[in-house]
């Protein structure tokens, strides 16, 4: 029997081990789990998105706010009527439809107006610090201190029921969250070593902030405002169903489910349509924020 070299045994330990099939299953496996993370619920809120925005402009529906009395109570599957109608002869799908575009058009909004507000609040007060950060600081405690549900009803009440109006009432609420945020991630930033070279080196403040706050701190801020849009549209149908968000009969889907209510024993199908509709929504905005998190490394 032949006795290995020195220099062959040196080889062989020298010699990186071959991945295991094992290890490479549970690499291939982890990525594809991370894929389905990130575009099944991609795919889900673009097909909802379809069907409140496009579906409407490619064929003709029923009303979503009169009906004939004569056909109320239709079941699903109706002719004419996909997923019914309800006591007033409505039909269900066009609510459905129409109550997403408005939970959409109110989340949509109040994130857009509480991102560039907030965020702008927030890296001045990051950025600056000292008595701006107090100020401003301060004005975010105060604003953030309130109930965000009370708060909301107080404004929506004072103004009156509109989507325009619930768009502002609901803004105060987006205005300190994305405020706080960014401020937080701006102060780290900030500390930096190649943000305190540009200061140093007297760059203007404003293209630091420009090409190396923002830039920095926007993939946080962007999977915060998907998780933000879930929790405003379940805010605008708590509105809804208290009667103090869109007014009747325009649709909405808080309003869907207060409606339901009335008749839940006899026909839970009029509060569950629009309540699973609602937290699909908000599931799949929830994850797809939290895979955008990990696959950009936000903390």
């Amino acid at each position: 029997m032949a006795v290995p070299t020195p220099d062959a045994l040196l080889a062989t330990a020298a010699a990186p081990p071959l991945p295991s099939l094992v290890s490479t299953r549970r690499l291939r496996s982890q990525r594809i789990g991370r894929a389905l993370r990130l575009w099944v619920p991609a795919g889900i809120l673009l097909l909802l998105l379809a069907i409140c925005f496009v579906l409407p402009l490619a064929v003709t529906m029923p009303s979503s706010t009169s009906g004939d009395i004569i056909y109320n109570n239709e079941a699903p599957f109706s002719p004419g009527h996909l997923l019914g109608t309800n006591v007033q002869g409505v039909d269900i799908f066009s609510q459905l439809v129409y109550g997403g575009q408005v939970a959409f058009e109110v989340a949509f909004s109040v994130t857009a107006i509480g991102m560039v507000i907030g965020v702008t609040l927030g890296v001045a007060a990051g950025y600056f610090g000292g008595w701006v950060d107090g100020v401003l600081s301060r004005l975010l405690d105060i604003l953030i201190a309130f109930p965000a549900l009370v708060l909301a009803l107080v404004i929506a009440e004072g103004l009156g029921p509109s989507e325009v109006h619930v768009i502002w009432a609901l803004s105060v609420f987006a205005v300190p969250a994305f405020g706080r945020i960014s401020r937080g991630a701006t102060t780290t930033v900030r500390g930096l070593p190649y943000v305190t070279a540009a200061r140093l080196s007297g760059t203007r403040s404003w293209r630091i902030i420009g090409r190396h706050i923002l830039p920095n701190i926007m993939p946080g801020i962007v999977t915060f405002s998907l998780l933000g849009v879930g929790v405003v549209i379940i805010l605008e149908g708590a509105l809804d169903f208290l009667g103090y968000g869109i007014p009747l009969p325009e649709a909405s889907w808080g309003s869907m489910i207060a409606q339901g209510q009335q008749i839940l024993t006899a026909q839970p199908e009029y509060v569950l349509i629009p309540s699973i509709v609602l937290l699909i929504t908000v599931v799949a905005l929830n994850t797809l924020g939290d895979a955008l998190r990990e696959r950009w490394g936000v903390q």
